[in-house]
């Protein structure tokens, strides 16, 4: 394989070859960086919904047990 890209010019190399494969593997490409982006999209997600719900349960436990201490 060194010797078959040893005689090519560099623009070949260093041009051609990679957008060759861009654009034969963009779709898988674009595929897993969608999809990683939007798995931590959700996580973000779901990190802030039970954070907000351990908030909301705090603020209603304490306000609820403060409210029996009269």
């Amino acid at each position: 394989m060194r010797e078959i890209f040893a005689g090519l010019p560099w623009w070949v190399k260093w041009v051609a070859v990679p957008v060759i494969a861009i654009v034969v593997f963009g779709g898988l490409i674009a595929s897993v960086v969608g999809f990683v982006i939007g798995l931590l999209f959700k996580v973000l997600v779901f990190v802030a919904l039970v954070g907000g719900l351990i908030y909301v349960v705090r603020k209603f436990t304490s306000s609820s047990s403060s409210r029996s201490d009269w």
